[in-house]
């Protein structure tokens, strides 16, 4: 069963390009990990990123939550970049997806 994780977050003012320096490291190393799935960031107006990443399955997220250098980046990030962050993981029960006219559950 796929794993989802949504993290929202608020970056400190004056941060923004070494955040995404780190960031486009960090999501080149996710999407070389086994059971990565995908990765959407959304940044609202007001400020807020949400990062959508979905792995296959728990072994392959605890694999990707524990790599040493992901662990040093959410360490940066709390001491350096991040104002506040939300972090929601969860199991998917249900997919849906439409393209065109044909709606394809999972």
């Amino acid at each position: 069963m796929p794993i989802v994780t949504v993290f929202r977050s608020r970056l400190r003012p004056g941060v923004e390009d070494e955040y995404q320096r780190l960031a486009g490291a960090m999501s080149e190393l996710a999407h070389a990990m086994d059971g990565f799935i995908e990765e959407k960031l959304f940044v609202a107006a007001d400020g807020e990123r949400v990062t959508i990443v979905r792995f296959a399955d728990w072994p392959s997220h605890r694999a990707w939550a524990e790599h040493p250098a992901h662990r040093e980046a959410q360490r940066r990030g709390r001491d350096e970049f991040y104002e506040s962050y939300d972090i929601t993981v969860a199991e998917e029960t249900d997919h849906r997806t439409m393209e065109g006219s044909s709606d394809q559950s999972r």
